[in-house]
């Protein structure tokens, strides 16, 4: 069944998920005043787990047995490796900083998407790839005193597992919807989150600030759930051409979420950047052909 197209209702869906994706990195800092990075790692896969499995129980979606694989590896990457990376580099980095650095994600992302599908993408669309790249370098040396930080190593690291993990959720997307492709990752991934949130538990969370809580519960309800019901859906409904588009302004709505949640100061010179590198993306979005 094809599902009827309503451009303005997809944009709307698709903003709501960006909104919700842009608030991470906030919730993130402000949940490290209270949890550890590796418990909110665990702790908010278990939350949107939970949530899967109730939703896949009441649509009475089968096990997609041929895509176990596929979706063991989105889920390590998506609930394990970028939300850990992500936590580790957050404990040294703004919220408003980061969101900079990974505003690169969407080109990394067609870049994984063009070497594993044998893609040739034109010479502007490397060149792209390379100056996105250099921009975010330079926007993090020179945000440090010219020092790249520990930081900004595991930033980049999440960036890396996100967009590895957006390909192959991807893929698996031309066989089911996109929420139960995420869905599937956290039922599977489950055991695993569940071990280590034991593991990493500590009785002084008993103790974690209101802020802090709703922060993590946050995570776990909205950026690793609903915010994949919300984009997939606009997507799907609105076409991923242009809904996609939405996702050029993420860096800027973290910005903003970060300066009014956290009190972060933002310099015009980061606006500059942020800027720099939503332009290189545009371009080389565009500028990628497949085959």
């Amino acid at each position: 069944m094809i599902q009827k197209q309503s451009p303005a209702l997809g944009l709307i869906l698709g903003l709501i998920g960006i909104v919700i994706f842009a608030a991470t990195l906030p919730a993130t800092r402000l949940a490290l005043d209270s949890y550890s990075p590796w418990f909110i790692t665990h702790g908010r896969a278990v939350i949107a787990s939970i949530l899967a499995a109730a939703t896949l129980m009441a649509f009475r979606r089968p096990f997609p047995r041929n895509h176990a694989i596929g979706l063991a590896m989105a889920g390590l990457l998506l609930v394990f490796g970028f939300p850990g990376f992500m936590a580790i580099g957050m404990q040294t980095v703004d919220a408003s900083h980061g969101g900079v650095v990974l505003g690169i994600l969407p080109l990394a992302t067609a870049v994984f998407a063009a070497l594993l599908a044998g893609e040739k993408p034109s010479p502007l669309f490397w060149i792209c790839g390379i100056a996105g790249t250099v921009l975010v370098v330079v926007f993090a040396l020179r945000d440090h005193d010219m020092q790249l930080t520990t930081g900004d190593t595991w930033l980049f690291l999440a960036g890396l597992s996100a967009s590895l993990g957006y390909v192959i959720s991807g893929r698996l997307a031309r066989f089911m919807p996109g929420w139960e492709v995420i869905s599937w990752a956290l039922v599977l991934t489950l055991p695993g989150s569940l071990a280590g949130t034991f593991w990493t538990w500590n009785s002084e969370f008993l103790n974690a600030s209101t802020g802090a809580f709703v922060a993590f519960v946050y995570l776990g309800l909205g950026s690793m759930f609903l915010g994949f019901f919300a984009w997939n859906t606009g997507l799907a409904t609105g076409g991923i051409a242009r809904v996609g588009q939405v996702q050029l302004l993420q860096t800027f709505i973290t910005i903003a979420i970060a300066a009014f949640l956290l009190g972060e100061t933002i310099t015009l010179e980061m606006i500059l950047f942020a800027t720099a590198v939503v332009v290189v993306v545009a371009i080389g979005r565009r500028a990628r052909i497949a085959l």
